[in-house]
């Protein structure tokens, strides 16, 4: 009997994958998995051939998002499924999950086809505090910029990066920069196949001048023991999505893989904290923070693979 096949997709940038994922292809071999590497747009490689197919290194399907998703829907065997990496290739998710009482940082959207003028945009800006601004549609936290509402260069930058989005189509997300991040830093909660398995906190990354450009941004992160509550406050957002993909596909997903983004609330905040993001994509999963990491991911595609 032959070893079953686990295909992990990448982006051409990334052909081996990017360093945090390097190993992984060696610990797949070690059980008993044939494991390949193959470019999510390269149209040589037969997908109905791929085995299992799980989604890693693709930090170029924003800039071809309709393209990416096509892509999904065609393979047999991909993990996240089709459905659910469509639903979070964009971020207008967080308006579902704010329905579905998650408090989420406050956000006001901006639409291509709203046409606003260079003023209106001005004025849908803070009117005090730092902000950050970002496309809706993005990866690798390209296009993301942190601002400060009462610095005229800045703000004239925040103006003008955000007219350069939209008059590319894309939505603008403006939210106020939650000053906690600076303190606490962001906790990343990481579920494989649907169960609590680690944890990360990852250093401030949006410094007072950051500004995203085209690049994928590097992040730092450092494993850590969960806390009791982040462990409460990660089961509250896990329910609230799965309740959400059955709502809306008429059935549940098991997902290989869930990152879940949170930021502890301030001392005098009503929630306790906020959701960030969820990455149920090409989301680093900080596989090298610890070297247990890469072990549990592996056993999780493992039991995927041999089902």
């Amino acid at each position: 009997m032959s070893d079953p096949i686990v295909t992990l997709v990448t982006a051409a940038a990334f052909p081996e994958l990017d360093s945090d994922e390097a190993g992984l292809p060696d610990a797949l071999r070690e059980r008993g998995i044939e494991p390949r590497i193959a470019v999510w747009n390269d149209p040589s490689v037969d997908w109905s051939n791929a085995g299992t197919v799980v989604v890693r290194s693709v930090r170029d399907y924003a800039p071809n998002r309709l393209e990416f998703i096509e892509w999904a829907k065609s393979v047999p065997r991909l993990l996240n499924p089709a459905s659910v990496i469509e639903w979070n290739t964009d971020k207008h998710y967080l308006k579902e999950l704010a329905k579905c009482g998650m408090p989420t940082i406050d956000t006001m959207w901006l639409e291509p086809s709203q046409n606003l003028s260079r003023h209106q945009v001005h004025t849908r800006m803070p009117a005090y505090g730092d902000f950050v601004i970002k496309p809706a549609i993005s990866s690798g936290g390209r296009g993301t910029g942190r601002y400060t509402s009462t610095d005229g260069t800045s703000r004239m930058n925040a103006i003008s990066d955000a007219i350069h989005h939209l008059e590319k189509g894309r939505t603008v997300m403006v939210q106020r920069y939650h000053q906690e991040v600076d303190h606490s830093g962001e906790i990343s909660l990481i579920y494989l196949n649907g169960l609590p398995s680690y944890i990360v906190k990852k250093e401030p990354m949006l410094h007072p001048r950051f500004r995203g450009g085209n690049t994928v941004q590097e992040e730092i992160a450092h494993s850590k023991q969960a806390t009791e509550d982040e462990w409460r406050w990660g089961e509250r957002i896990r329910k609230a999505l799965h309740s959400y993909i059955k709502d809306t596909s008429g059935r549940d997903e098991q997902l290989l893989f869930n990152r879940v983004d949170i930021v502890r609330g301030g001392p005098n905040d009503e929630e306790e904290f906020y959701v960030m993001e969820i990455s149920l994509i090409d989301g680093s999963l900080y596989l090298s923070a610890d070297e247990s990491n890469l072990e549990k991911f592996a056993d999780a595609i493992a039991v995927r693979a041999f089902w």
